[in-house]
């Protein structure tokens, strides 16, 4: 287990605390006891008393570890790094994967990625081990992750999938009431696309992060866990950097825009007849269009 570990960290402080209540010369209690008051496993245990005897607060000689010096509160670790939450990582991860060039086959180092995303390296193994169950990335044999490239098949099944879910969600927002919570969010965002809209020649690439919480928040009326997880599937797949052609992205873009506002009024007008449409031709231009870039990227 990491020491950066917040784990790790609070047995570690909930030891100092026990320690407090010790005599130089005691002898600590057995690593089971040790375990069942600090309620963590007998790894993390060992750990935490492995660091007490780095820093000279107590001795390890078999079964017998004496406190050698009394405890002091500059001893303690902090509990809290900088680090970022689970949603975050998931930003930032698109956001890296739009920013930069990566191509498919990239090794993806867990400890060089940890320290550029702030994030514990089990975060990030868990997080991988999640895009690995949609097949985004996959461990390699001699350790750490790959990213894996996407197949026409692959974007005609999810585009497809995708159609089924947010059309039913466009349709749903759409009878909402208007004492709904999700209408100011609809506003909102509306009136960030119009923004948006008036600096399109500089700030394009500002479009993906807005799409994605557009679709989000549409897709946010349908409460189902499947929806959730898919939703991060969409933003890193429809969003994957390189699998658009850079030089149509501002167009392509600034017509997303128009599509969704489309969308947004028909939503507004309580049509779902016409929400379903709109979003069905938002959805259709999408599909085309990453299939199109598939097959420019020689990915198809």
């Amino acid at each position: 287990m990491a020491r950066t570990d917040a784990r790790f960290r609070a047995a570690y402080n909930l030891t100092l605390d026990e320690l407090s209540r010790l005599s130089p010369g005691d002898d600590l209690p057995s690593e089971l006891k040790l375990a069942e008051v600090l309620k963590v496993s007998r790894t993390v245990v060992r750990a935490v008393l492995k660091r007490l005897a780095e820093g000279g607060i107590i001795g390890l000689d078999g079964r017998h570890k004496p406190l050698l010096r009394a405890t002091v509160p500059s001893d303690r670790l902090p509990e809290r790094e900088e680090y970022i939450t689970l949603r975050e990582l998931e930003g930032q991860f698109l956001d890296w994967m739009l920013r930069f060039d990566v191509p498919a086959g990239t090794p993806l180092n867990v400890a060089q990625l940890a320290k550029q995303f702030s994030v514990p390296p089990h975060l990030l193994q868990e997080f991988l081990a999640g895009l690995g169950h949609f097949g985004l990335v996959e461990r390699r044999p001699r350790g750490g992750w790959r990213l894996l490239g996407f197949t026409a098949d692959y974007a005609v099944e999810l585009s497809d999938f995708r159609a089924l879910l947010e059309v039913n969600a466009a349709r749903t927002l759409s009878c909402l009431p208007e004492t709904h919570p999700i209408w100011p969010v609809i506003d909102d965002l509306d009136r960030e696309h119009l923004n948006l809209l008036a600096r399109i020649d500089t700030d394009f690439r500002d479009f993906s992060r807005l799409d994605e919480r557009f679709h989000a928040a549409v897709n946010g009326v349908v409460k189902n866990r499947f929806v959730v997880d898919f939703q991060k599937v969409i933003s890193l797949i429809f969003h994957y950097h390189y699998q658009w052609d850079k030089q149509l992205e501002r167009d392509r873009n600034k017509a997303a825009i128009g599509e969704h506002r489309r969308i947004i009024a028909a939503m507004r007008s309580r049509d779902p007849n016409a929400a379903q449409v709109a979003m069905q031709a938002h959805l259709a231009t999408s599909k085309e269009t990453l299939i199109a870039s598939l097959r420019v990227n020689h990915l198809g």
